[in-house]
């Protein structure tokens, strides 16, 4: 017998396009979907539980586009060398980083940022995996955590020539054996896309093997493209094509992809992302952070290129990451009054649909038959709050609130600002801070 969940007394925002505010409105969750959205009186019972929003927004649960839980255990280390470009970032921080990693290491870094998320109101990730001398089985131990936590990952390995021809070979194999494994066990918390690091440090070879698994397993792919301008210019230098036209060539481009970044993407790059309808996950943070430039919204958009955001793992607060993601347009563009709806739309809109895709069921969205991935966020509106406002609320007000409860496939993961969930946080920060003590020795 399915447990039934009424929430009432709340007000809804439903994201999408519209996104539409629903006062009045009970919220019925059965079976790990929202049966029912109507008024309280009009849903009968009984109910196992009910609970009062009063005080509060109902919202889907944040999708994140690109992520990397592997990244957890790097904060605070102090041991790389200061880099002037993206490259020496790579070369003296996150490749040295990904090197060392251990199978426990992978599994607690992303148990420690799934908490994190679930307390930021962010119940879908897709994320983007590497360990070098930890490849096999590591992405069973983040699925692992994924599990416990009761949110929902979408997980790859990122192939790269970088570390020899073996590795890569390893990593090609990790993300089929992952990818097989979620087509047989179709867990509604996991789904696999077929991960590569980024074109410049990528064989033709390499390429081309990816393809073949990928077009075997009917999986999209999930890869850096044009974070840096070094990318383009290693890509034109060697192979006389830009990043996005060389992964196109070798069928790596499509409707299951997604294109990290696309910060340096040129106007006929851009032509081809909308062509194919490739997904780009815009990560304005990481990108400020890295000095790589920031991705132009409007162009990208105008083009008909499907745009959502990610965070590269420098948070999981999807409310955050939009908020940066506005001021950093109005600078690219030199303009205080542009992109507000393109932006909005990368969280509101495109993750939503990028979620649903991979899923295959409608998701990051209160709609009946949908998930019932939902987060109740303490906010008492100073201004009317309705169609015509909600997204000015969302990214100037919510996103300034605080995330009461989590729910995940109708599972309260949080509740009054409580994980409600059978893990020991100071044991988990504890073991993280060992392995994390371990790590940098051998860093």
């Amino acid at each position: 017998m399915s447990t039934r969940l009424l929430i009432h007394n709340g007000t809804l925002i439903t994201f999408g396009a519209p996104c539409r505010v629903l006062e009045g409105q009970a919220l019925l969750v059965e079976d790990g979907r929202i049966a029912r959205i109507a008024p309280r009186d009009a849903i009968p019972g009984p109910f196992d539980r009910v609970m009062d929003a009063g005080g509060q927004v109902v919202m889907p649960g944040l999708v994140n586009a690109h992520m990397h839980f592997y990244s957890t255990l790097v904060r605070g280390l102090g041991k790389a060398a200061p880099s002037a470009t993206f490259q020496e970032v790579l070369d003296n921080l996150w490749w040295r980083l990904d090197r060392q990693l251990s199978l426990d290491d992978v599994e607690t870094s992303a148990q420690v940022v799934l908490l994190d998320a679930i307390r930021k109101g962010t119940t879908t990730l897709v994320d983007h995996h590497a360990s070098p001398h930890a490849i096999t089985g590591s992405l069973d131990r983040i699925a692992k955590a994924v599990r416990a936590s009761g949110v929902r990952a979408c997980l790859c390995y990122e192939v790269s020539d970088r570390d020899g021809e073996a590795i890569a070979t390893e990593g090609l194999e990790e993300n089929a054996r992952f990818a097989r494994r979620c087509a047989a066990e179709k867990d509604p918390q996991l789904r696999a896309l077929f991960g590569l690091h980024a074109a410049f440090t990528l064989s033709d070879a390499t390429l081309d093997r990816a393809a073949a698994l990928g077009r075997e397993l009917g999986t999209g792919f999930h890869v850096h493209v044009a974070e840096a301008a070094s990318d383009g210019e290693a890509n034109l230098q060697k192979h006389g094509l830009t990043a996005a036209a060389r992964l196109h060539a070798h069928g790596l481009l499509g409707k299951g992809s997604i294109a990290a970044h696309a910060v340096h993407v040129t106007e006929a790059d851009m032509d081809l992302l909308a062509a194919t309808e490739t997904f780009v996950a815009h990560n304005p943070q990481s990108n400020l952070n890295n000095a790589v430039g920031i991705a132009d919204l409007l162009q990208l958009a105008a083009r008909g290129v499907r745009v959502g955001l990610g965070t590269d793992a420098m948070t999981v607060n999807m409310l955050e990451e939009v908020r940066v993601a506005l001021w950093a347009q109005h600078l690219r563009q030199g303009h205080p009054s542009c992109a507000f709806m393109e932006v909005a739309n990368t969280l509101f809109v495109r993750n939503p649909e990028l979620a649903s895709q991979l899923w295959g069921f409608p998701l990051g969205t209160l709609q009946e038959g949908a998930a019932a991935d939902i987060i109740l966020v303490d906010y008492h509106p100073p201004t009317p709050l309705n169609g015509e406002t909600v997204l000015g609320h969302l990214i100037f007000g919510i996103s300034q609130a605080t995330v009461d409860t989590t729910i995940c496939a109708g599972r309260v993961l949080m509740e009054g600002r409580r994980l409600a969930l059978d893990v020991d946080e100071a044991a988990l920060a504890a073991r993280s801070r060992d392995l994390a003590a371990r790590l940098w020795e051998r860093f």
